[in-house]
């Protein structure tokens, strides 16, 4: 197997709030991958009804699931879109690429910097090691965010094209995240269509990235062809995580 073609594959959406899908989801890439060399995508305080900070009980299931080899991301505080957006590309992107979950697109630099701090300090605290890095919620950043990103010392980032150092934003990979998407039969199909025929599309990319989500596990023409697109994909790649990519 090339050890330079690398898989990356990440649970978004990690906490209290989706606790029996994270659970089958763990499962599910335990087996299809045979190891926990995966990451997960953890929200503080999903939708400010799941606070992590209070719940000792799914605070020690982290530690247990970091202590085994899975990379914790902050993603985000609550998940959940409050902001005004001003420009009509923002606004577009809020109402149409993410279902009010786009939290740090509209936020200004030191509103983005406070919670991407905070998140880091609960995880680390709850973990007991430090954060691999941080992903906005639906891979949606905006320029306060970008700027903050910049100064809160997280070793990697990533987008809906590409994965990076935000000390230096220097480009450490290249490529779309394959994920698929359960809210609504339009949405299904195309995602659906789109992973079959991923392995073959990128095929040429060094590095493929797969996320998972928790609404994921409610569609079973879904976990299929994440089944299908995991198998394909591992057969021909190492799966790796987020820190091997860090020189």
């Amino acid at each position: 197997m090339p050890h330079d073609r690398r898989l990356l594959v990440a649970i978004h959406d990690v906490g209290p709030r989706f606790e029996s899908q994270v659970d089958a989801l763990v499962d599910r890439l335990a087996r299809l991958l045979g190891q926990m060399r995966f990451a997960m995508l953890v929200v503080p305080n999903h939708w400010g009804e799941a606070p992590l900070s209070s719940n000792r009980a799914y605070q020690a299931r982290l530690r247990r699931w970091a202590e085994a080899g899975v990379e914790m991301f902050v993603h985000g505080w609550f998940h959940r879109d409050d902001s005004a957006h001003d420009g009509a590309i923002a606004r577009l992107k809020a109402r149409h690429m993410t279902a009010r979950e786009g939290e740090f697109l509209g936020l200004g630099h030191a509103e983005a910097l406070r919670l991407m701090t905070d998140g880091r300090r609960l995880i680390e605290d709850v973990v007991g090691a430090p954060a691999a890095g941080f992903v906005a919620p639906a891979w949606l950043y905006g320029d306060g965010a970008r700027a903050a990103l910049a100064e809160a010392g997280f070793a990697v980032a990533e987008d809906h094209m590409r994965v990076w150092q935000p000390a230096t934003d220097r480009t450490i990979a290249r490529g779309p995240v394959i994920t698929w998407a359960s809210r609504s039969r339009p949405r299904i199909a195309s995602s659906l269509a789109v992973a079959a025929l991923a392995p073959g599309l990128l095929r040429g990319q060094r590095v493929a990235r797969v996320a998972v989500h928790p609404g994921d596990t409610g569609v079973p023409r879904l976990l299929a062809s994440i089944d299908r697109t995991l198998s394909a994909m591992a057969r021909d790649r190492t799966v790796s995580r987020y820190a091997d990519l860090v020189p």
